[in-house]
């Protein structure tokens, strides 16, 4: 039997960027000021220089409106290129 009530919502964000060693911090700033603990967190230095960062952040039950506006303060990021 399905309870609508039970489900919860996982904001998933994908973050391409420039590795740099504040990256990380940064984007996990946005959840700990907001008193959030994402439910995952990966990140992978990638490209043939080993120059570019990718992160991968779900957050459990974030509504719609506060993911969209955290995805936003993730793209004011200097060195973010992408933000999905």
């Amino acid at each position: 039997m399905h309870r609508p009530e039970s489900h919860r919502t996982t904001a998933c964000f994908s973050v391409n960027a420039r590795a740099t060693p504040g990256m990380m911090p940064r984007v996990l700033e946005l959840f700990a000021k907001r008193d959030l603990v994402p439910s995952a967190f990966v990140a992978r230095v990638i490209g043939p220089e080993a120059d570019e960062l990718t992160i991968d952040v779900q957050m459990e039950g974030m509504e719609r409106d506060l993911a969209d506006y955290v995805a936003a303060c993730m793209r004011q990021i200097v060195g973010v290129d992408v933000v999905l």
